[in-house]
This record gives C-alpha cells, sequence and structure tokens, in this order.
C-alpha cells in the first residue's frame, strides 16, 4: 500500500485549499467543501492528509456505502457517535429527535427537520469546545437522511468552528445534490508527478514512451498508474513488448482488482464476496457469513495478504470501492443471493433488523411473504425515525414481492405517502400510478387519486390537481361520504383559489349534506364545502353564512388536521381578520410546539395577509422575514416568494425607501421560482399591488398593476388603491366597476372593513354626499381594525376639508391620520399628512427620530427577535440555525449600531422598514 506521502505528488494546491478550510474553522469561520473527481485519483488520500494536518481538532468521520442506502441515517450515527454524549446540551427536542432518528428510542421522530437541526447544533457544541472537522468519504453512496441532515449543516456553517468536508465520485455526484456547496476538482496528475508517482512504488525505471502511454491511457489517475503499472511485465515496463488494449479507466482498474480476485482459492473468493455484499463491515458478521457458505476459517488471512481487504479493530475494510463493485458485479445473480442470504442468517438474533431485512430482500427473486414482512416492519421503522425515502424504498421493495395485488397496492401507496413526507414529488407520482394499476378497492383508490391531486396541485397545475381531488372525492362518495365529503371540501377550496377544470364536477354536487345528527367534524366539513363553493360562485351572502356556521361549531384538536387548516383558510376570503390572526396564531403555536416547519412557514405566511390589513406591518414584517430565512434556512426555495411578495407590498404602503428593492428581489425570485398551488393568485396580487404603489409611478402604469389583480382576496385588500387610482388615471368607469364589485362583497358579508371602503370609494369619485360618505366610511372603521384604511380615510376627508377652506375642521382627522401612519411607520403617508397640516395652518412636529439600520436580513431578524425577549436558543430554534450563530450575527448587529449589550438593543427606537 502507498504511503501518504507519495500518493500526494503534486497535489499542492490541493492540500493548500484543504488546509485554509482547516484554518477557517479554527478562526470561527466555518465552511463546506466538496472534493470531486474520477475513481482513484486521490480525493481519499487528499481527506487522510487533511485529517493528518488536523491533530488538534475534534475530527469526526464517516463514508457512504452503497448499499447502506435504505438505513436512514445510518451514516450520520457513523459520524456523530463519538460525540452523543453532547446531546444534553442542545433543546430537548432536537436531543429526542436525533435519539429517535439513530434507534434509540421507539418515539417518532416528528418533522425530521428537528433531526437536521441537532445535527447543526451538535456539531456547534462540540466546536464550542474546540474547532472540529467532519469528514465524508464517498458521500454519492450515503443514505438519503443522512446526505439531508449533513448538507443542512454545511449550508449554515456561518460563525462556526466547523469544518464539512465531502468527497464524490465524479460519475456519480447527481446522487449527492449539492449545488450551492464550494466545489474542489481532483484532476489527474501531471508527467512530473505520475513519473514520481511510479517511481515511488515500481522503484525500477520505467520507459518515457510507456510512461506518456500510462499517463494518457489513465488521463493521471494515481491508481490506474499504479494499478495498471502493477499489472505489466518487465518487458512492458521496458518498452520491449506492447501495452494491453486501452480500456477506460474505471474498467481497467476493476479488472485488475477482479484478476487479482481470481487468482485467490475458492474460499477466500467466498469471503470477499460476502465481504462486498456486506454493509457493515464487521469482521464477525462477515466471517460468519461466509463460514456459513463453505469458507475456512483461514479465509479472511488470505484475503487480507492479497491487498484487497485490510482488518482492523474488529472492521474489514476493501481496499477500495472499485474493489467492492468489481467483485460484487463479477458474481452470478445466484452467487450474490447465496451471500445476502448468509448475511441475513448471520445477523438472524442481533439488533440489526434493517440490515438483516434488506439482506433478505436481496437473497430473493420472487414472492416472500417472510421476507415482505420484515421490509414491513423495516419501513415502519424508517418512517418512525424520519428516515422517509428508506420507508419508501422498503415499501416499495415489499410490494414488488407481493403477489397479492390489493396487498401490493397497499404497500406502494405507503411508500407514495412515504415519498410526499420527503419532498419527492416525481417518486410519488410514480408510485402512485403504479399502485392504481392494482387497487380494486374504490376508497384506496380514492386515496391514491387524492394523493396525485396533492402533488399536482403543488408541483405543476393547480387546475389539474383539482380535476384529481374532485375524482378522488366522486370515487369515494357511494363508499364513505363522510371521507367524500373532506376531499369534495378540499376541491371547493382550491376553486376558491381559483382552480378550474372542464372536466370535474361541482364539488357541491358530489356527495349530500350531513345529517343535522352528523358529528361536528362532518358538519363542519359540510359547511366548508358550501362556504368555499358559494365563494366560487360570488355569492357572498351564503358563503359568509356557511363559513360563520363552520367557525362556531366546535371541534376538538384531534380533528382532522385538514378542517383545522381550512378553517383558517376561509377567514381570507371574507377579510375576518381577528379570527384569521387567532387561528393562524394557534396555528403557529402548534406547529412550534412541535417543530413542525412546514406548518410553521404556513402559519407564518398566512398570518401576515392579515397584519398588512390591519396595519401590524412592524409584526407582519418580522414574520415574513422569519418566513423568508426558514425557507432559504431548510432549503425550501420554491416558497420563499409568498414572504418577499408580503415585505415588498408591506414596503411599498410604507413607502420606504428600499421598496424599489423589495420588489427587484421578489421579481428575482419568481423568476426561479414560479408559484404554484393556491398560493398563486396571492403572490400575483400582492406582487401587482406592490409594484402600483412604487414611488414615482404614474397612475395610468399603477392602474395597469392594479387592472391584473384578479383573486378575490387580493382585490379586496387593494380595493382602495385600486378605485383611488383608477379615479387619478381618469378611468371613473372602471372606478365604478369595481366599487359595485365591493358593495356586492359588503352587502353579503356585513364586513364592517368592506362597508368602509365603499363609503370611503363612493366619497373619491365624489358626488352632493362626499362628507357625509367620509364620516360613514369612519363609523365603519371604528368596528374594524384596518388601522391603514381607517387612517386614509382620516387623511382623504381632512384633504377634502381643507380644500372646502375649513381648515379648522381638517386638523382633527389629519392629526390623527398623522398619528396612526407614523405610528405604522408609513413615512409616505405621514409625510402627506404633515403637508396637509401645515396646509391648514397647523405646524406639524416630526415623529421620533428612527435608527435606520444598514442589518442584512438575517441580522435584522435576528435583533427584532432578541429585542422581543428571546434568548439565544430560543432564537435559534426559530430561525433553526445554531445558538453560536445567533450569537456571530448578535455581535454584527451590536457592531453596525455602535452598541454593547442587549439593554442597549431594546431601548433602540429602530426603523421598522
Amino acid at each position: 500500500m502507498a504511503t501518504l506521502s507519495c500518493v500526494l505528488r503534486g497535489r499542492d494546491l490541493e492540500q493548500a485549499a484543504l488546509a485554509e478550510l482547516l484554518d477557517r474553522a479554527r478562526d470561527g469561520r466555518g465552511s463546506a467543501l466538496l472534493l470531486r473527481g474520477q475513481p482513484g485519483v486521490g480525493k481519499s488520500a487528499l481527506l487522510e492528509d487533511a485529517v493528518a494536518a488536523a491533530d488538534d481538532l475534534t475530527v469526526l468521520r464517516t463514508r457512504g456505502v452503497e448499499s447502506e442506502a435504505p438505513l436512514p441515517f445510518a451514516a450520520l450515527h457513523r459520524l456523530l457517535r463519538p460525540v452523543l454524549d453532547g446531546l444534553d446540551a442542545i433543546p430537548a427536542p432536537q436531543a429526542q429527535a436525533l435519539r429517535a432518528a439513530f434507534g434509540e428510542s421507539t418515539d417518532d421522530v416528528g418533522d425530521r427537520h428537528l433531526v437536521f437541526l441537532a445535527t447543526l447544533n451538535l456539531l456547534s457544541e462540540v466546536a464550542a469546545r474546540g474547532a472540529v472537522v467532519a469528514v465524508v468519504d464517498d458521500a454519492h453512496w450515503l443514505d438519503d437522511a443522512s446526505t439531508a441532515a449533513l448538507l443542512f449543516a454545511a449550508r449554515r456553517l456561518e460563525g462556526e468552528s466547523v469544518a464539512l468536508l465531502f468527497a464524490v465520485r465524479d460519475d456519480a455526484t447527481g446522487a449527492f445534490d449539492s449545488p450551492d456547496l464550494p466545489v474542489l476538482t481532483v484532476p489527474g496528475v501531471d508527467a512530473d508527478a505520475a513519473e514520481a508517482l511510479i517511481a515511488d512504488q515500481l522503484g525500477a525505471t520505467v520507459a518515457p514512451q510507456v510512461r506518456a502511454e500510462l499517463l494518457e491511457v489513465t488521463a493521471g489517475n494515481p491508481l490506474g498508474l499504479l494499478e495498471l503499472t502493477r499489472a505489466l511485465s518487465a518487458d512492458q515496463l521496458s518498452g520491449h513488448a506492447r501495452l494491453p488494449d486501452r480500456l477506460p479507466l474505471t474498467e481497467g482498474v476493476e479488472r485488475t482488482f477482479l484478476d487479482r480476485y481470481r487468482r485467490l482459492p475458492a474460499s477466500a473468493q467466498t469471503l470477499l464476496l460476502v465481504a462486498a455484499a456486506d454493509d457493515s463491515g464487521r469482521a464477525s458478521t462477515i466471517a460468519r457469513a461466509a463460514q456459513g457458505l463453505g469458507a475456512d476459517p483461514d479465509a479472511l488471512d488470505v484475503a487480507e495478504e492479497s491487498g484487497l481487504l485490510a482488518e482492523n479493530d474488529g472492521v474489514l475494510t476493501l481496499r477500495h470501492p472499485l474493489v467492492r463493485s468489481a467483485i460484487y458485479g463479477a458474481a452470478t445473480s445466484s452467487r450474490r443471493r447465496q451471500a445476502h442470504r448468509a448475511l441475513a442468517d448471520a445477523l438472524a438474533g442481533t439488533p440489526q433488523d434493517d440490515r438483516r431485512a434488506w439482506h433478505l430482500a436481496a437473497s430473493v427473486d420472487g414472492p416472500d411473504d417472510v421476507v415482505v414482512a420484515a421490509l414491513d416492519e423495516a419501513a415502519e421503522r424508517a418512517r418512525r425515525r424520519g428516515g422517509h425515502e428508506a420507508a419508501a424504498s422498503a415499501w416499495t421493495r415489499a410490494a414488488e414481492l407481493t403477489l397479492d395485488p390489493h396487498a401490493r397496492a397497499r404497500r406502494l401507496f405507503a411508500a407514495a405517502g412515504a415519498y410526499v413526507a420527503a419532498g419527492r414529488p416525481i417518486e410519488t407520482d410514480r408510485l402512485a400510478r403504479a399502485a392504481l394499476l392494482d387497487a380494486t378497492d374504490p376508497l384506496l383508490r380514492a386515496d391514491l387519486i387524492a394523493l396525485q391531486g396533492q402533488v399536482e396541485w403543488n408541483t405543476g397545475s393547480l387546475d389539474e390537481g383539482y380535476r384529481l381531488v374532485c375524482q378522488a372525492a366522486t370515487t369515494a362518495a357511494p363508499h364513505d361520504p363522510a371521507r367524500a365529503r373532506v376531499l369534495a371540501m378540499l376541491a371547493a377550496a382550491l376553486a376558491s383559489f381559483g382552480a378550474r377544470s372542464a372536466d370535474a364536477p361541482d364539488p357541491a354536487t358530489i356527495v349530500p349534506p350531513p345529517a343535522s345528527t352528523a358529528p361536528p367534524e362532518e358538519l363542519v366539513a359540510g359547511w366548508l364545502l358550501d362556504g368555499f363553493s358559494a365563494v366560487r360562485r360570488s355569492d357572498w351572502a351564503e358563503a359568509a353564512a356557511a363559513l360563520r356556521r363552520a367557525w362556531g361549531t366546535p371541534i376538538g384538536p384531534d380533528a382532522p388536521p385538514m378542517l383545522h387548516h381550512n378553517l383558517a383558510i376561509a377567514t381570507m376570503h371574507l377579510g375576518d381578520d381577528a379570527r384569521a390572526i387567532e387561528l393562524h396564531d394557534l396555528q403557529l403555536q402548534h406547529a412550534r410546539d412541535a417543530g413542525a416547519v412546514n406548518m410553521v412557514e404556513h402559519a407564518l405566511t398566512r398570518g401576515v395577509v392579515f397584519r398588512i390589513a390591519t396595519g401590524a406591518w412592524a409584526q407582519g414584517s418580522s414574520y415574513a422575514q422569519e418566513a423568508v430565512l426558514l425557507d432559504r434556512n431548510l432549503g425550501l426555495d420554491e416558497l420563499v416568494t409568498f414572504p418577499l411578495a408580503e415585505l415588498a407590498v408591506i414596503a411599498a404602503l410604507r413607502g420606504a425607501p428600499d421598496a424599489p428593492a423589495h420588489l427587484d428581489e421578489l421579481r428575482r425570485a419568481l423568476e426561479q421560482h414560479p408559484p404554484r398551488g393556491t398560493v398563486a393568485g396571492l403572490v400575483a396580487g400582492l406582487t401587482h399591488w406592490a409594484a402600483a404603489r412604487q414611488p414615482d409611478i404614474t397612475p395610468a402604469t399603477a392602474l395597469h398593476h392594479l387592472e391584473q389583480i384578479e383573486l378575490p382576496i387580493a382585490r379586496g385588500l387593494s380595493a382602495l388603491d385600486r378605485i383611488e387610482t383608477a379615479v387619478r388615471a381618469d378611468r371613473r368607469d372602471l372606478a365604478e366597476e369595481w366599487l359595485g364589485e365591493l358593495r356586492a362583497f359588503a352587502e353579503g358579508t356585513d364586513m364592517a372593513w368592506a362597508w368602509a371602503a365603499v363609503h370611503h370609494c363612493r366619497a373619491v369619485l365624489g358626488g352632493a354626499e362626499v362628507e357625509e360618505d367620509f364620516r360613514q366610511a369612519l363609523e365603519w372603521h371604528a368596528r374594524s381594525s384596518r388601522l391603514p384604511a381607517r387612517a386614509r380615510t382620516q387623511l382623504a376627508l381632512g384633504e377634502f376639508l381643507r380644500r372646502e377652506r375649513r381648515r379648522s375642521d381638517a386638523r382633527i382627522p389629519l392629526r390623527e391620520a398623522l398619528e396612526t401612519f407614523e405610528t405604522l411607520g408609513a413615512g409616505f403617508w405621514a409625510e402627506r399628512a404633515r403637508q396637509e397640516l401645515r396646509a391648514s395652518g397647523e405646524t406639524a412636529r416630526r415623529g421620533p427620530d428612527l435608527v435606520a439600520t444598514e442589518l442584512t436580513a438575517q441580522e435584522s431578524q435576528v435583533a427584532g427577535l432578541v429585542r422581543q425577549g428571546l434568548s439565544n436558543k430560543d432564537v435559534a430554534g426559530r430561525l433553526f440555525i445554531s445558538p453560536r450563530t445567533v450569537d456571530f450575527h448578535l455581535r454584527n448587529v451590536f457592531t453596525k449600531l455602535g452598541i454593547s449589550s442587549r439593554t442597549e438593543l431594546v431601548a433602540l427606537a429602530l426603523d421598522p422598514a
């Protein structure tokens, strides 16, 4: 075996890059690096060299094992096992999730983002005692769950004393999705290094033309150079005999290893085949399995002497991954199955149930009830541990080994559901389609079709998703009306957000209403169905009546989550601000307690909509920023456009100087990740609203944007701007049309904010009762929590009175408007009210000077949460970063603001924009 210094001939640049990575970790500037190169190019040697240079760091190591892919968090467990004593120092929910993921408890992991955060925080906690380097070789063979956890940590090392170092094969990078990690490509060595490398290993002279041809054949790959050189005769090395026919590098090196393997006795070959089929490396297990296949006791010694395998402290390691692929690939399918069966038998009675199940699965080529049962159990364990991909793989393999079509369809449905939890829509749809070929039970078919619909409306077409959910409800209706009613309610909810399909029935006609004596959950589902259907028809009286009945019927916390979610969503259609904030904040609290990341994001963004309406802009901005950071911290970039649109609207309504920058950021995000599903119409409406409120925009251009707002929810939120802009753009016809639409909504729902908007806009359109309309609007505003709209009516009334030369009367509403605008941080509106007050003859004082900041989004969010009294650990939990990262950002905040304590931060009057 080559010494490390010899193998590293010509690797000065790569060694320098790894040294810099370690130095950054020592300085508290954590980062990650991905080494990429062909098999045998020297990636592992570079990792060994980095470890040797890290004698002052805590070194954690793991590697991907191809056959270990179905075992969730297996590689991560190996990596973190030496430091698991630090779990008690991280938040308890995260520690519990990590223990569950590692199979150390029978608890459900729940949201596996808790496992990801636990991984980051455990590394951070260890790094607090001294810098850490975590080394992951063959990362392309990591199990999916370990990959997700490690990539999560790798993207969040800012301010940590942690280096993460990955190595992947150049031909397998697709299995390790890391487009945003810095990459160091490891090329072949040059001619000088190749000459030195060959001389180090052979101690003999190689003819220059032979050396040049070897270099060309191997493209400078060190393993290829060494192995192919060893395979040459003395005459070939001296140039007196021709070289073998050229082969692709990997094939050539594998052939060399395979030739060496085939020269061994049968007993040693058997042991090496078992080692290649194994995924644990335990010498005792491999030896026991090999002996079960007839291998002699001395087979291990012979295999070690061949150089293809090494034993250290009871662990067997094949010399190179290509040794494994060469031996395993050359074996017949029958011999491979025998090896896996022997390993399964060797694992019988041990705690390695998952490994045994997968060896059993690889040992058969046809239906087998015993193997299927073992896979079912492995899938359920993986599901509880958050290994959704592994669960899906186990159920899929179990389905392949199942004869009964109904049982096969159920297993494929379970696998598809696991892929939903893993965020893998393509695989979900593929398995759902496969299951439908076998499913005969109509309720199972309904569930499968609904699952397809969920994938479709979230990742493809809202209309097609709606059609599929209607189909699912229709399929279930004759057999389970209650289930069908929930599905029909879901379809109606999609329709209320703009979904349409000529091939789908009206959801309200799919299933009859529940009996008056039905359980509360069924009654609520029926009323939501009626309410959403009425929204689609713009029958606002029926919609309001049905939705209020649904809200007024208590259901328990154990009711289907879909009911609770849609009770909250329904508030959007009426603009029921108080109820909306209450229900979404309750969802948010439950989601935070459970660590349910997707529901945290859902509740945050929906709650912001109503804070925009009510003028809770500082809190709305904080929630939206938290959602943006959550999406980006967790890699949920497809969700980020919604909170970015909310931030753009808040900045535009305030008239903030950075409003154009917010809109630009939103537009860039929309180009990269066009919104899908039910939020698409809302995001589009908010985007056009923000665009219409940009500074110095002409009325015609603003109106162009406002005319493109289609979703009724967004039209209601922007009603004042739409109608006022139409008047300023000399489009009275359009203003009157929109006012008629608004009045119909107000008459149907009797919502105070809507009546206030009706009277305000009637006054804007002019007539004999302008003042009376403004004052009636204010009476309705008194019953509504929409402070920005009230202040705009006060400003409009003051402007009207001043134009009527009633200066004294004008000052009262103008003062009230100014006070509200200053409280909201609405600089544009406050300045307009201030100018009107001056024109009325009153000197308007300015509000308190606010401290402008140049904080980054993450620094701003950290500062805001600290100002609320949250500890660093609590802030870290909110933002899914580590407490040390919070401390890093907080130090930057203190430096930029010229302060030195949390008390000073709380006392500052920061500009909320």
